[in-house]
């Protein structure tokens, strides 16, 4: 039988477990690496860019072009790292709450 009272119950925990996950992968760093570790990027889980480390050697004029497609490809590198993770969480709550493989919330 149908239990609208348990849905809304199930739906509001779903909820609350999503906005957790999503407050502490929010707080979470990853860091992106390119140019065999010359340059290196740290970002926060929201995306927001924390540091850029970037190797003395990239530090000449000439290279100004390379270093800023470096910073760009570390950028990229965590940033993806960031949304795997994310991507994975989500799926492990999902499917801890007893959603189907591949359910996606409507908010």
């Amino acid at each position: 039988m149908f239990n609208i009272n348990e849905l809304m119950r199930k739906a509001q925990e779903m909820q609350q477990k999503i906005q957790e996950g999503q407050a502490e992968l929010a707080g979470m760093e990853y860091v992106g690496t390119s140019g065999g570790s010359l340059v290196s990027v740290s970002v926060r889980g929201d995306g927001s860019m924390k540091k850029v480390e970037i190797d003395d050697s990239l530090m000449k004029l000439e290279e100004k072009e390379i270093l800023a497609d470096l910073i760009v490809a570390a950028y990229n590198d965590a940033r993806g790292k960031a949304d795997k993770a994310s991507k994975d969480s989500m799926s492990g709550m999902m499917s801890s709450l007893g959603a189907p493989a591949g359910f996606k919330m409507p908010f």
